[in-house]
């Protein structure tokens, strides 16, 4: 038929004689089809615009350009922040966020082909593209800034470490005395053994002691002198009696005697005793210390207050994300010029990082695009007739199966009927002869009697 003769062969094509090329042109090869591929393009649409096939191949060359940064962008990163990690595991997470980068951007930049993208989703893909030049662009500011981010945490770990150490002299005064009524002491406190004032409250501690030890002895000598005495008295001469022809001492005697035994050992003043020659000695040897303290305490407490130092020292963060980013915000903010600079890179680097949606959003729809958006109409178009047509043939074969099933049930109905009405007549014939039977014997039954 004359309407399946093709208007020209496929194999041929028009020929635009003011741009010298064909339409459509013949496939293209070469790494530029993969380069576009990765953003999204229909490379047989393209062809009927070839002139925009260097546009699209620097758009995947922008794709990768901007993964290859953000890859870059963690090994840097990784190196500064992990330097503990092994080359393998470094490479592989580059390679890694290279791929999911360059994923995130082939998405959002393919998603914006066709004139049937609105103003706003190109915004909110670039937001998004922002925020990924962000992440990227920190740890390359961070190397830009190396040196002066370096010094600016030694200057400031340097301070707080001098301050950490003047707190601790403050806080702990050479000769021994409490800051515990002082809140800014309450962590900063040290505990050095061999202080004067701690030496004193030793030596008071030991006396308070040995006093009250004392009046304890005292009171039980005074008792056991009493006893004592009583004792005396009871076995004097006068006491005497003669017992078997001998003079001994008498029953009371002997009582006092146990009393004055039973209370000398059971108040233990022998211990006591002891006890406090104990605390009378080394009340001395403290005495003594407290004499020599103050040479000895001081070196002592130097030796804790540089311990403590360098353990403040080699416990702060040199390294740190977050330590590096206050250091490039101090630099930033010590010196116009640098922060001239920070800003500047930042937004040269978020320019690149998100140049392939930047640059969509400022070219604007092309000629592709048009080509696109004209085929997803054609293509809505055409599905929506070929919804059409499918609920056509459906209606139609629906109204089918309905007229079948109408006819096989007027069949159906004629049959039964049919059925119907011959056991009827069935039936009546029956009762008919039933009904002649009995009047044949009703009459010769009468005949017989007459």
């Amino acid at each position: 038929m004359a309407t399946d003769t093709p208007l020209r062969p496929a194999d041929s094509a028009a020929f635009d004689e003011d741009r010298g090329q064909s339409r459509p042109a013949p496939a293209a090869s070469g790494w530029a089809p993969r380069l576009r591929r990765l953003i999204g393009i229909d490379e047989p649409l393209l062809a009927w615009v070839p002139e925009e096939r260097a546009r699209y191949t620097w758009y995947g060359v922008l794709v990768v350009n901007t993964a290859l940064l953000g890859a870059l962008s963690m090994v840097l990163a990784l190196s500064s922040f992990r330097s503990d990690l092994p080359l393998a595991a470094v490479a592989v997470v580059a390679v890694l966020w290279f791929w999911v980068v360059l994923a995130l951007d082939s998405w959002l930049v393919s998603s914006t082909h066709g004139t049937s993208v609105r103003k706003w989703t190109l915004l909110v893909r670039f937001f998004l593209s922002v925020l990924l030049g962000l992440f990227i662009a920190e740890p390359i500011l961070f190397q830009i800034f190396d040196k002066e981010i370096r010094q600016e945490i030694a200057v400031g770990n340097e301070q707080k470490v001098a301050e950490y150490r003047g707190l601790l002299v403050s806080c702990n005064p050479t000769d021994g005395a409490s800051t515990t009524d002082r809140p800014e002491c309450a962590r900063y406190q040290l505990k050095v053994e061999g202080s004067p004032a701690e030496l004193a409250r030793q030596i008071k501690s030991n006396g308070d002691r040995a006093a009250a030890l004392r009046t304890q002895v005292v009171g039980i000598n005074k008792t056991l002198g009493g006893k004592q005495s009583t004792e005396q008295r009871l076995c004097g001469e006068k006491y005497w009696i003669w017992r078997g022809g001998v003079r001994d001492v008498t029953i009371t005697c002997e009582r006092a005697r146990r009393a004055t035994s039973e209370y000398e050992k059971n108040s233990k003043i022998k211990t006591y005793e002891r006890r406090l020659e104990d605390l009378v000695e080394q009340g001395q040897a403290l005495a003594a210390r407290k004499d020599r303290a103050a040479d000895d305490y001081q070196p002592l407490l130097q030796k804790a207050i540089d311990d403590k130092t360098r353990q403040r020292a080699a416990a702060l963060d040199t390294d740190g994300i977050l330590t590096r980013a206050h250091g490039l915000k101090e630099v930033a903010g010590s010196d116009g010029f640098a922060l001239f600079l920070t800003i500047v890179l930042h937004l040269l680097l978020l320019c690149l990082d998100a140049m392939p949606v930047l640059a969509k959003v400022l070219s604007g729809a092309t000629t592709y695009d048009t080509l696109l958006g004209a085929r997803h109409r054609a293509s809505r178009t055409l599905y929506g007739e070929e919804l059409q047509v499918q609920h056509a043939c459906a209606r139609l074969e629906h109204d089918v199966q309905r007229h079948h099933v109408e006819v096989d049930s007027t069949d159906r109905k004629s049959r039964l009927e049919h059925e119907y009405q011959r056991a009827r007549a069935e039936r009546a014939a029956a009762e008919r002869a039933e009904l002649e039977a009995r009047m044949g014997r009703i009459m010769r039954a009468r005949g017989v009697r007459t």
